[in-house]
């Protein structure tokens, strides 16, 4: 696959098309004030699938039509393919059961930007993490740019979609992993967790952090020792040294 692909789609016959086929569609965008009935059934099948729709002015779609007829309706198809969450559960206890690495996954609840979620996938490549869970709303787009940050890393990974974090959650502790959430609303130093065991890491939005219902089914929460006056590190450098706690821990 090439990393710097583009995946649109232009107009409501193709759009409707894809999802038909199955298609990975990351999010739809129609311009402001489209109407008729081709497109109240359409917006209901996106909604129906759960796929992400936005409004936008009608200046952005012409920046992304590039001489396309768009109807007014653009879709981002995913640059990757997301592999069942479960999928990528079971082989990671697959190999830790024959002498393979103990399992580690990273969640991310909420990042938005793309190129932190492209260097969180390069770091994670880098420290073996078992997969990446990401939500299917609220979250960056796996995208040209996104794979491009990666340094191609999420064409390696698993990375799987979720409707709802609390799902794999669940589905984790079944299987005796700890969740582990990366927050400085913890006494706690993410030092003092034991990373010997099977583990998922979940990181917050830049922002807003780990949503509430996140926080309140994780086990640990801990926090990253910091002794100058900036509060808080980037999301993925952030990341990166959980994981690669982990990593020493590990060894």
């Amino acid at each position: 696959m090439e990393e710097t692909k583009s995946y649109y789609l232009y107009g409501f016959h193709p759009v409707d098309e894809a999802l038909s086929s199955g298609r990975e569609i990351e999010k739809v965008i129609f311009r402001q004030g489209l109407e008729g009935e081709q497109f109240r059934s359409l917006l209901s099948r996106l909604q129906q699938a759960n796929v992400p729709v936005q409004f936008v002015p009608s200046e952005r779609i012409s920046k992304l039509e590039k001489g396309k007829k768009s109807q007014g309706v653009i879709a981002y198809l995913s640059q990757i393919d997301y592999t069942p969450f479960e999928t990528a559960l079971d082989r990671a206890i697959a190999k830790w059961r024959v002498g393979g690495p103990i399992p580690l996954f990273v969640m991310l609840d909420g990042v938005s930007d793309v190129r932190n979620l492209g260097a969180i996938a390069r770091s994670a490549e880098c420290a073996g993490v078992s997969g990446i869970i990401v939500p299917a709303k609220g979250g960056a787009a796996i995208n040209a740019e996104a794979v491009k940050a990666s340094a191609g890393a999420l064409l390696r990974i698993p990375t799987s979609r979720t409707q709802n974090l609390r799902i794999p959650i669940y589905t984790f502790k079944e299987y005796g992993f700890q969740i582990v959430a990366a927050t400085e609303k913890s006494d706690k130093l993410i030092y003092d967790v034991d990373m010997c065991k099977p583990t998922v890491i979940v990181m917050g939005s830049e922002g807003k952090g780990i949503s509430d219902s996140v926080l309140a089914l994780c086990d640990e929460k801990a926090k990253i020792r910091m002794v100058g006056e900036i509060e808080s590190l980037n999301v993925s450098v952030a990341c990166s040294i959980i994981m690669f706690e982990a990593v020493r821990q590990r060894l």
